[in-house]
C-alpha cells in the first residue's frame, strides 16, 4: 500500500470515528460526498479535530458540501500540506 493510500485509509477511519460509526469506512472509501455518506455538521467538526490534532494541520471547511467534501478532497489537501521531505514517512496513527 503506497502513502496516499494508507492516508485514505487513514483519513477513512477518522471520518467513520467522527461520526460515531454511522459512515463505514468501505463507504468512504468507494467515493461520494460525504454528506450525502450521512456526515453532519457535527461530524464535520469531530473530524476537523482529529485531522489537526493527528497531522498537526489547520483544516477549514467550508461547511457541508463545501471544497473538501470527499475523502479524496481532504487527502489531496493533506497531501499538498506536508513537507516535501515526509512523502516517504508512514502515516501517524495513535497507539
Amino acid at each position: 500500500m503506497d502513502i496516499t493510500e494508507e492516508l485514505r485509509q487513514r483519513v477513512a477511519e477518522l471520518i467513520s470515528t467522527a461520526t460515531g460509526g454511522q459512515v463505514p469506512v468501505a463507504d468512504l472509501l468507494a467515493g461520494g460526498s460525504m454528506v450525502a455518506l450521512g456526515v453532519d455538521s457535527l461530524g464535520l467538526l469531530r473530524l476537523v479535530d482529529a485531522i489537526e490534532l493527528e497531522y498537526d494541520v489547520e483544516v477549514e471547511f467550508d461547511g457541508p458540501g463545501g471544497r473538501l467534501g470527499t475523502l479524496d478532497d481532504i487527502v489531496a489537501v493533506l497531501t499538498a500540506a506536508r513537507p516535501a521531505g515526509d512523502q516517504d514517512q508512514t502515516i501517524r496513527t495513535p497507539v
